[in-house]
């Protein structure tokens, strides 16, 4: 075939660049590279689901109930189901937690097919209605896109984690067109260790991206905002209850989010989970068609302080002029938004957290201000409120109050407020911490002990693997040997243990050599004393599948320098201390060179 006529070619490149790939110069062009790339899956998305959503419902009525909200999303997540069940045959990840996942369990390998299946099936359920974002399929794509491409140059897993980390960051540069809030969630979110050598590669992946978004979408902010009043001190309080507030909405999104997704986990069977979550989808979006797709438009609205998208096709448009109809909205939407996501994401559908995020976010910001503003007690600005409440979503809902601040102030233009931005983007984060300690990025690795944290021991830790550490250049012997075969096996071993294992593999237990020294130079009793007398039972051992974590913890508790590893009572080698430490110390040395 021709791809092997080119083997050669490629080969003497790969041994080219093997030799260069620690070359500073050899990263900053990888980064490049890798920017465009992201830069341009994130468009391919963006553009895909416009044109979708322009030829769906271009049409729609705006003043009554319209039941195509009721068909669409159910027909779009049908789509993707069949694309991902018949056409992919495998699992489409949703964003982030699949990267993570990536990182911390796959060594940084994701299958090749992510670098499209996310964008189809992510356009499919968002372009026909699905109450998701597309920022997470975006970032699955572009982290595919540098998993792939490190796997094509045959990088390490530190630099293939550096290539997944800037794809990252340059699809959520190029979607949100906001470099500098791309690169704080790398570092809050995604990256495990920030260093001068990835941080200069950060910095070049996140332009290149943004470059890209602007030579293809123009450089307009996504939220356009224009601020007409300032921060005034007398506002303060108010920033802080609005801080608490999107705190607790922020608990609520989370905790709804993972019963719900628990509840269709339950549901095996595939036709009916859709056709549940489906019609669900569909009630919701009919009677509340703000929630529909990403709701890029009603956040546009809302940041001008006009709450009309609450009844912009609705059954209730009709009685939009009642204060009291527009509250209870408001906390209708508030309450049903996360169930229409949780619902998108269990029926089948493939998107993001992030535009629901901003989506609650702007509507509790102008719900707050206009509730208080009918108070009488002061006069808030609705809009100023509407953007700084998707701060407070953004830092409960993700845990990353930096990407909170910084992304809203760069989507908006609004870094006037950025006094504001923090002061609910911290509260809300601290709030949200006192009642859930994993975002719904991370509650499933962490609840699997697959997490990564920037907590550089455990990380290291983790990617130990037992498999690569177990030794098995020991001296087997059976269980009726003798003492005459155990003198023989340590003549002719290096080891001082010696397992003892019958014809079938079963581990009996092993012998120490520290233990036989005052016979072994005994010839009258090699014939007389038997390996089974000698013998001792291991207290513990140590299984293929146990994390090193476990593995660790064994070896302090029991004080053991070497355990056996077992797999259903048969044996398979040794690990001990000082292999386990030392790979452990060199992959410390590894990450921590700059």
């Amino acid at each position: 075939m021709r791809v092997f006529k080119k083997q050669s070619l490629w080969m003497r490149f790969i041994l080219w660049q093997a030799r260069k790939k620690n070359h500073r110069t050899y990263i900053l062009v990888l980064s490049v590279v890798v920017g465009v790339l992201s830069g341009i899956a994130a468009i391919i998305l963006k553009n895909s689901v416009r044109f979708m959503r322009e030829l769906l419902t271009s049409g729609a009525p705006l003043y009554e109930g319209n039941l195509l909200y009721f068909a669409l999303p159910a027909i779009g997540i049908l789509l993707a189901i069949l694309f991902i069940r018949y056409v992919i045959r495998d699992v489409v990840g949703h964003g982030v937690p699949s990267v993570l996942y990536a990182i911390s369990r796959s060594n940084g390998i994701i299958k090749r097919h992510n670098m499209f299946s996310s964008i189809i099936t992510s356009a499919l359920t968002v372009g026909f209605g699905g109450s998701v974002g597309l920022e997470g399929p975006t970032l699955a794509t572009g982290a595919a896109v540098g998993s792939g491409l490190g796997q094509t140059l045959r990088l390490s897993y530190k630099e293939m984690v550096l290539m997944m980390t800037l794809a990252c960051a340059g699809a959520m540069a190029a979607i949100f067109k906001s470099p500098i809030a791309a690169i704080v969630f790398a570092l809050e979110v995604i990256m495990i260790d920030l260093t001068m050598a990835s941080l200069i590669p950060l910095l070049i992946a996140t332009v290149t991206a943004v470059l890209t978004s602007y030579f293809f979408l123009g450089n307009a902010v996504l939220y356009p905002f224009e601020i007409t009043t300032t921060f005034y001190l007398r506002h303060l309080p108010y920033y802080i209850l609005l801080g608490v507030l999107t705190g607790l909405l922020s608990v609520y999104f989370t905790k709804v989010y993972i019963r719900i997704e628990k509840a269709f986990k339950k549901v095996r069977n595939w036709p009916v989970r859709w056709i549940i979550g489906g019609a669900i989808l569909g009630v919701l979006i009919f009677f509340f068609p703000s929630l529909y797709g990403e709701g890029y438009e009603a956040v546009n609205t809302c940041l001008q302080g006009d709450y009309s998208p609450l009844f912009t096709g609705s059954p209730f448009y009709h009685l939009q002029e009642k204060m009291w109809v527009v509250f209870l909205l408001f906390a209708l939407v508030l309450i049903f938004k996360v169930v229409a996501t949780a619902t998108t994401f269990g029926a089948g559908g493939v998107g993001g957290i992030f535009a629901p995020a901003l989506f609650i976010g702007v509507f509790a910001g102008l719900f707050f201000a206009e509730v208080i503003n009918h108070t009488g007690l002061t006069h808030l600005p609705g809009p100023n409120f509407a953007m700084v409440g998707m701060s407070g979503l953004i830092a409960g809902v993700l845990h990353a109050p930096l990407t909170g601040i910084f992304l809203i102030a760069e989507i908006t233009s609004g870094y006037e407020l950025i006094v504001p931005l923090m002061i609910v983007a911290t509260l809300s984060y601290a709030t949200t911490k006192i009642f859930v300690t994993n975002s719904v990025y991370t509650y499933q690795l962490a609840q699997r002990g697959e997490l990564l944290t920037h907590h550089k021991d455990r990380n290291v830790l983790s990617l130990l693997k037992v498999e690569q550490l177990i030794e098995k250049d020991f001296k087997t012997l059976p269980p009726e040997a003798k003492l005459r075969n155990l003198v023989k096996a340590v003549s002719e071993s290096s080891r001082n243990i010696f397992p003892v294992v019958d014809a079938e593999n079963k581990f009996h237990g092993f012998i120490r050599m520290d233990d036989i020294r005052h016979i072994i130079f005994k010839p009258e009793l090699y014939d007389q004393v038997e390996v089974t007398q000698l013998m001792v039972t291991p207290a513990t051992f140590v299984a293929p599948d146990d994390s090193m974590e476990i593995v660790v913890q064994k070896f302090t508790d029991y004080d053991k320098y070497n355990l056996p590893v077992l797999k259903d009572g048969k044996y398979i080698g040794f690990i001990s201390r000082a292999n386990v430490f030392g790979t452990y110390r060199q992959m410390i040395r590894q990450s921590s060179e700059d």
